[in-house]
């Protein structure tokens, strides 16, 4: 008898890979050159750590650094629980999980309430690697098509509904939003919980960029007594204090079932790094001490990026009013070829751009197929010549690739 091929599974083959950092890559060869490269396409804030962070590491000293609690460290837990207080979100200690950064709380959030052939519906575009995590649980992401034209609102109750079918087991949402930086007004929260209610679902809200916003401020879910039983919150550490290495994330919620499972999906990975969880304690219960300056300098990159855009013609956008991302509509064909040119052929005095092409934050085929997604990580002089650089980019491009 013939032996079958050897292959991988259709989860492999298909699994998306990330347009954040499939052409990090080239970029590294491109700085090997001896160009100077301004990366935009990852959300890696280029601010120091914290100092308090530095000392602890320089200072932690243990005879054994042993394995901590699958659910995490009591103190780590507590500290969760203090940083919530302070903004009017209320969790007990028995509530909150301590997760590999947010990514992990997404990932164990689907698992816990999805099984295989189950949906989840999502705002396009949207954060990645969510593709990444359903596909790992054999989820299938509904998207509903937002627009940069209408500056990324939701659309009408009716039409978001037609989306849900039996399948259809939540509503996952970032607020404010990677990669738009949208924050959604109270009306749009509103029909996202009344739908909700109506159709039984799960909302599992990724609030990571919580404090990030700058024109108006985010409404938590968790603030929402009668939806306690269907609410999942998924956060992190690492953009609010410059801590994403530490990968230290947490999952909360009132639902006593969410929680049992996934204290065993924790189980199964063991725990998260005793020394990270313990370095972010300090963090989390003076969390304003250490965001707000954060925040102040984001504000300002935001309205710098906002007014360098304006001077790049055919373009289109929409000011963030949170987070630290846009999303920018290009005059070209397609974002993707563009922006692998930009970091592999073009430079300026031996300089050029980073981006990450839009199309893979979005599940609709064609959908973002002439945008791209910026992030605002570098100083304010670094931004501005960025954004020159791909004013002048641009046209070049359309010279050499012209229709």
């Amino acid at each position: 008898m013939a032996l079958s091929q050897l292959t991988i599974s259709n989860r492999g083959r298909e699994v998306q890979g990330s347009p954040i950092r499939k052409l990090a890559a080239i970029a590294e060869k491109r700085k090997r050159e001896g160009i100077r490269v301004y990366h935009l396409n990852i959300g890696q804030p280029d601010l120091p750590s914290p100092e308090v962070v530095q000392q602890f590491f320089k200072t932690f000293s243990r005879r054994t650094i042993e394995y901590a609690p699958s659910n995490g460290l009591p103190e780590t837990i507590s500290a969760w629980r203090k940083y919530f207080e302070n903004y009017d979100i209320y969790f007990d200690d028995e509530e909150i999980i301590v997760t590999t950064g947010g990514s992990e709380a997404i990932a164990f959030a689907i698992s816990a309430i999805c099984d295989p052939g189950d949906e989840v519906i999502v705002f396009e575009p949207f954060y990645t690697n969510y593709n990444g995590f359903a596909s790992l649980a054999g989820v299938k992401l509904v998207p509903v098509e937002l627009n940069i034209s209408n500056s990324f609102s939701l659309p009408p109750k009716e039409v978001i509904e037609k989306y849900i079918t039996i399948r259809t087991k939540a509503i996952l949402f970032c607020d404010p939003s990677n990669p738009t930086g949208r924050i959604f007004t109270e009306d749009e929260i509103r029909n996202i919980t009344d739908i909700a209610r109506t159709y039984n679902l799960f909302l599992i809200a990724d609030e990571v960029y919580r404090e990030f916003a700058y024109d108006r401020k985010p409404i938590s879910i968790a603030r929402i007594p009668e939806l306690s039983d269907r609410v999942i919150i998924v956060d992190s550490c690492s953009k609010r204090f410059n801590m994403c290495g530490a990968r230290i994330g947490a999952l909360a919620s009132k639902n006593k079932d969410i929680i049992d499972a996934v204290l065993k999906f924790s189980m199964a990975r063991l725990s998260v790094a005793t020394i990270d969880q313990l370095s972010v304690i300090p963090l989390l219960e003076n969390s304003a001490l250490y965001t707000q300056p954060i925040v102040e300098e984001f504000h300002k990159r935001r309205d710098i990026v906002y007014e360098a855009l304006s001077t790049i013609p055919e373009i289109t956008y929409y000011k963030p009013e949170g987070a630290f991302y846009i999303i920018i509509g290009l005059p070209v064909k397609d974002s993707e070829h563009f922006a692998k040119w930009l970091i592999e052929e073009f430079h300026e005095n031996k300089e050029t751009v980073l981006l990450a092409p839009a199309q893979g934050f979005y599940a609709t085929p064609g959908k973002g197929i002439n945008e791209v997604r910026l992030a605002f990580m570098l100083n304010v002089v670094d931004l501005k010549r960025s954004i020159e650089l791909i004013g002048r980019a641009i046209q070049q491009y359309k010279t050499l690739f012209a229709e």
